[in-house]
């Protein structure tokens, strides 16, 4: 089983707790994590950024990662949201063991 982390920002800890708790009621993500209070400085449309934001990260499979980030790309608020695959290559196996158990279609 291959095990992944999905990082995303989001504009607002409101927006992140939505789009994290569908992905876990849904069984695509066991767990996510929220992180307030990041900045990020970017360029946007020719224009220099400077924006809070939220980090998500959320805990899943190979197999749900299609999934996921269709979930985050329908319910997000950006134009172009920050969603990228991370693979785990290595943990904790019966943690892993549980992400796996968490995300298993029903």
């Amino acid at each position: 089983m291959d095990y992944r982390l999905i990082y995303t920002t989001c504009g607002s800890k409101k927006e992140a707790r939505d789009i994290g708790g569908r992905l876990v009621e849904d069984r695509l993500a066991a767990c996510v994590n929220i992180f307030d209070g990041m900045n990020s400085i970017y360029m946007w449309d020719g224009q220099l950024q400077d924006d809070s934001e939220v980090v998500m990260i959320a805990k899943t499979t190979e197999e749900r990662v299609e999934a996921v980030m269709e979930n985050i790309r329908a319910a997000h608020s950006y134009e172009c949201p920050c969603i990228l695959s991370l693979a785990i290559s290595d943990g904790n196996p019966p943690f892993l063991a549980w992400i796996a158990e968490q995300v298993r279609a029903s």
